[in-house]
């Protein structure tokens, strides 16, 4: 049975108004940094929510949406999640990681204290859902899709203001059972959510220039 079809709503602009359109999102997202020192101040939900609505607009393998955003603001929980995150770093910087990952690391200046978790107004805990409700249903390109989510929503947090910070502790299963999820999701990523402190300070870092990364019409 094929899905109902329906006009595409599309607005073509102008090349003009395209150029200023891109240039904006360029100079907005060159601002976007991972921030580690949040203040403590409250966000507005309703921000939150229409951020993680706007992440569900990404597209899925077969339209299936294999995602689930938890959103917590509840201290207790939040430092629950810390003390079980940092529990993980803790074996992770004391030789899980390896010599060469902490060297990487090392101009970052992080730890395995992660007071971000705690501080930081809210947290997002994306969970990728490796197959459907029903046993017996498919999910596809889970991964990808999932990353591609997890991409509009660190925009959109941007966007709108807020800062972030895309955290993996590893393994991630304390989520999982802290949150209450079932065993077809899978932990994906943990985002602190907020202002950025006062002063707040990030490491002076210099992205790839587009030599480097872009190849056009190869022959």
């Amino acid at each position: 049975m094929s899905t109902k079809q329906i006009e595409l709503a599309f607005v073509r602009h102008p090349v003009e108004e395209m150029e200023r359109r891109a240039a904006t999102m360029l100079a907005e997202l060159k601002m976007r940094r991972s921030v580690r020192e949040f203040s403590a101040e409250p966000i507005p939900r309703q921000v939150l929510i229409d951020c993680i609505a706007t992440a569900a607009q990404a597209p899925s393998g077969a339209n299936k949406q294999p995602w689930t955003f938890v959103l917590v603001t509840d201290p207790t929980r939040k430092r629950e999640i810390r003390q079980a995150a940092e529990k993980e770093e803790q074996a992770f910087y004391r030789g899980g990681a390896g010599e060469r990952w902490l060297r990487d690391l090392a101009p970052l200046g992080t730890g395995w204290e992660k007071p971000f978790l705690e501080t930081a107004p809210a947290l997002i805990a994306v969970f990728a859902q490796t197959r459907g409700s029903e046993a017996t249903s498919r999910h596809y390109y889970v991964q990808e899709s999932v990353g591609i989510a997890c991409g509009f929503l660190i925009a959109a947090l941007h966007h709108a203001g807020l800062a972030t910070l895309t955290h993996t502790p590893s393994p991630m299963r304390f989520l999982s059972e802290l949150l209450g999820r079932p065993t077809h999701e899978r932990p994906y990523l943990l985002l602190p959510v907020g202002y950025p402190a006062q002063g707040c300070q990030v490491p002076a870092l210099a992205r790839k220039g587009l030599d480097q990364l872009l190849v056009e019409n190869p022959r």
